[in-house]
């Protein structure tokens, strides 16, 4: 069952309160997403260190519920 880009972007919002999310279905087919997630809890982390928050906000539905996620994270102004 695909995962709606709605509860992708609770998930990452529930997890990183003051993240900015957009998320856009590539595919058209619920299970391959873009997402661009800009919070300020990121700075001084690495990319590797900020893909990791995401990934762990979503609670396991990566490579599951939700097939592909291309991810792109950063810092307010940056």
């Amino acid at each position: 069952m695909p995962m709606d880009a709605h509860d992708i972007e609770a998930m990452i919002k529930a997890a990183i309160p003051d993240a900015e999310v957009t998320i856009r279905d590539l595919a058209g087919d619920g299970d391959h997403y873009a997402a661009t997630v800009i919070s300020e809890s990121f700075r001084g982390k690495s990319r590797v260190q900020q893909h990791q928050i995401v990934y762990q906000s979503l609670r396991g539905q990566m490579g599951g519920v939700l097939h592909a996620l291309a991810l792109q994270t950063g810092v307010p102004g940056s």
